[in-house]
């Protein structure tokens, strides 16, 4: 993110920045940035597919920290790809580095790749938390320099734009944020920071004026790029400094800045550089800018900050969604804009709704084989089905290609200055606007790996059986929203009887994958997931803001259950054990969490039928990791849950219900059939066949014997002396 050499630039000043003791504050966070910042720097697992419950632990560390200090923390976090297509190339040419650092990861290499679900497991924590947060329509920055400029507050996080942004409140890099060690006295508590002004940077160039900050950015290179000239002019003002290969680019930064700072404001300076790429005066023949000044005035404009925010409304008052008439989201029923804006609705979702294009997480897997999400790719077939079926009043019809159908759709309208504000939108694909059901066949862009490179493929959206109109999505029967989602896994009601309300999604996708994975899941592999499920249960009712069920059920004590937890917890792959990886299994796990994520993201479209499993306490890569070793082995699950009556009851309750969710559906059974273009018209190709219909009471709860189950781990806690020191 941010200006190439911006930041290494900056933090080699020392002088640029004041010392903070930091307290008593709002404070604006980059969401995206702490949840990377978080997981990276503090070593979490990601061979194994990730330590969630690790990162859990970390992130309410944090948020200890801030309340110690009295900071009132607001989180912002980026929503879909930007509508303009302006930094598309960017996004491509990162998706392809994390294919190939996620594959030296499979080697034991070094790479950097965030786990597929941190994000979704960072927005249940902070809702658990009471954090305030809100998910912008596409990129935050913009968003968040707005709110932070109209609440004079600091931004904390690590993108170098905020070197660029003029805020009152300043920047605080997370560089410098010394959240792990507070200092002072009980009731004075601060964090040591570093406070950064735009004035500061000026004053070192002669008291240069801020409005040319944005133009240094877009001259140097930022995610938009740089213009093609750039080089050209580097020439004409230093010939010497660059003609090494190699030099770092933030020597580019501080030549546009000495070249700036003769100039009062961006329209001279302007002028001068449309002049100096020979456009003399920077106007065209017919006295309109030239193509070089449009593309620097476009580029300025990313940086200028709108008042009031957006945001405030959203944090302060009325919880009206921000962005929605500029972000192409306007056409979606006001119950998905409200989930998109509290994080739950995936940017994946929206991606597919405003721009019929969708990049693909890579996670670590056997780049030999098939993407892990190909999978679960039935399930995305059914949220784009959902989403651009007959959605076609009030879009206007565009030329162009690049898409299946006869032309392209756009959605959104133009709006201020900012980041994702004044387009309009391409890539909407006329197919997917047609009245009678996919007449013609609809399909989304995917961007996915095939073996080490970045592919693009047509994957179709398809409809399921048990039709449900977008339009009418908020007032669907929670009954009818789930029939769609258990047909969509080829699963039944019947299937999740005995399983706890909160662990039936997780339990129907273990199934679907057990199916549908390639190659074949193990019988030990099923297994592994089910007691890391087990585990979390354990883990999660040992929590000290656990919701504990104040009725009456036959009081047992903690201690054998303990001792399981230990059990299971032993079997975790250690750092630094010499024995290799498994990459077979790592790929097959991956290929759950691909279900996994595909099936939320279905599932909060569908307005959550079925809440979302707690995914703190769901997975833990280094533990199920272990956990299968352990069985490969030829040691039996049971042995592990020896003398926990309600783990052992659990374990074999969730195993039966996943058993039974992955046998395959009968297709003359009831209700049951294919999922399908449209209204009758043809039916769904490859995967995504035979998915059992379903129907039921809705998202009701489990059969009462598993639910006292899971009532019973949460009174555990509450019972007398509950051997606290088996824990030491």
């Amino acid at each position: 993110m941010g200006v190439q050499g911006l930041t290494t630039y900056i933090e080699g000043k020392r002088h640029l920045f004041q010392d903070l003791k930091f307290r008593d504050s709002r404070l604006i966070i980059d969401g995206c940035s702490l949840y990377f910042r978080l997981y990276f720097s503090h070593g979490l697992d990601q061979q194994h597919g990730g330590d969630y419950d690790v990162f859990t632990s970390l992130l309410n560390d944090f948020l200890s920290a801030l309340a110690g200090c009295n900071i009132q923390p607001y989180v912002v976090l980026d929503g879909g790809i930007d509508p303009s297509d302006k930094k598309f190339d960017t996004l491509r040419q990162r998706l392809q580095s994390k294919i190939k650092e996620a594959d030296k990861i499979s080697h034991r290499l070094n790479g950097s790749v965030l786990p597929i679900l941190t994000r979704d497991v960072f927005i249940q924590v902070l809702h658990q938390k009471g954090v305030p947060l809100v998910q912008c329509p596409a990129e935050a920055d913009w968003e968040i320099a707005c709110l932070a400029h109209q609440w004079n507050c600091p931004v904390l996080t690590n993108d170098s734009d905020f070197y660029i942004f003029n805020l009152p409140g300043g920047y605080l890099p997370f560089n410098f944020f010394e959240w792990t060690t507070l200092k002072g006295k009980a009731s004075q508590r601060y964090i040591s920071a570093r406070w950064y002004n735009t004035s500061s940077l000026c004053g070192l160039f002669g008291g240069i004026n801020p409005e040319l900050l944005p133009l240094c950015a877009v001259l140097t290179g930022n995610d938009y790029g740089a213009p093609k000239e750039t080089e050209t002019l580097l020439s004409q003002f230093d010939g010497n400094l660059f003609r090494g290969k190699g030099r770092a680019s933030s020597s580019r930064f501080e030549v546009f800045l000495l070249w700036l700072s003769s100039f009062r404001n961006v329209s001279e300076a302007v002028n001068e550089l449309t002049y100096l790429a020979g456009e003399v005066g920077g106007r065209g023949k017919r006295g309109q800018k030239s193509e070089l000044a449009s593309k620097l005035w476009a580029g300025v404009q990313e940086y200028r900050i709108t008042s009031p925010s957006s945001l405030d409304r959203w944090f302060s008052r009325d919880k009206v969604a921000p962005g929605r008439q500029a972000s192409g989201l306007s056409q979606l029923p006001e119950c998905l804009l409200l989930a998109s804006a509290q994080g739950r609705l995936a940017p994946m979702v929206v991606d597919a709704f405003v721009m019929c294009r969708v990049l693909l997480i890579p996670q670590v897997e056997n780049s030999k084989l098939a993407s892990s999400h190909c999978s679960s790719r039935a399930i995305r077939q059914a949220i784009y089905g959902v989403l651009l079926q007959g959605h076609q009043d009030g879009l206007a019809q565009g030329s162009g290609g690049g898409a299946q159908g006869s032309g392209q759709g756009m959605r959104g309208v133009r709006g201020g200055g900012g980041r994702g504000q004044g387009h309009i939108l391409p890539h909407i694909q006329a197919a997917a606007v047609q009245a009678q059901g996919f007449s013609t066949p609809v399909s989304v862009e995917e961007y996915d790996r095939l073996e080490l490179n970045l592919k693009k493929n047509q994957v179709e959206a398809l409809l399921p059986r048990n039709h449900i109109h977008l339009d009418g999505l908020g007032l669907a029967p929670v009954a009818l929203r789930l029939s769609v989602l258990l047909e969509v896994l080829g699963v039944k009601v019947a299937n999740l009887a005995a399983v706890p309300l909160h662990l039936q999604l997780a339990v129907a996708v273990t199934g679907f994958w057990f199916r549908e994975a390639i190659p074949k899941p193990s019988q030990q592999q099923m297994q592994a997931l089910v007691l890391g499920m087990v585990y979390g249960e354990l883990s999660w009712n040992n929590q000290p803001d656990a919701n504990h069920h104040p009725h009456a059920v036959p009081q047992v004590t903690w201690a054998p259950e303990h001792r399981v937890w230990v059990a299971l917890d032993q079997q975790r792959v250690r750092p630094g054990e010499r024995r290799g990886m498994d990459v077979g299994a790592a790929h097959c796990f991956s290929q759950w969490q691909a279900c996994l994520w595909s099936a939320l993201c279905l599932n909060q479209l569908l307005l959550q039928p079925v809440p979302d499993p707690y995914l703190p306490w769901l997975f833990s890569g280094t533990l199920v990791h272990g956990l299968f070793r352990y069985l490969k082995g030829g040691q039996a699950a049971e042995s592990l849950l020896s003398g926990g009556s309600l783990s052992g009851q659990l374990y074999s309750s969730l195993l039966d219900a996943v058993r039974m969710c992955s046998s395959k559906p009968n297709p003359s059974s009831s209700g049951s059939g294919r999922m399908r273009r449209g209204r009758g018209r043809g039916r769904g190709r490859g995967r995504g066949r035979g998915r059992g219909r379903g129907g039921g009471r809705g998202a009701q709860g489990g059969g009462s014997s598993v639910e006292a189950i899971s009532n019973k781990f949460a009174l555990l806690m509450s019972a007398e002396d509950s051997d606290d020191n088996d824990w030491e």
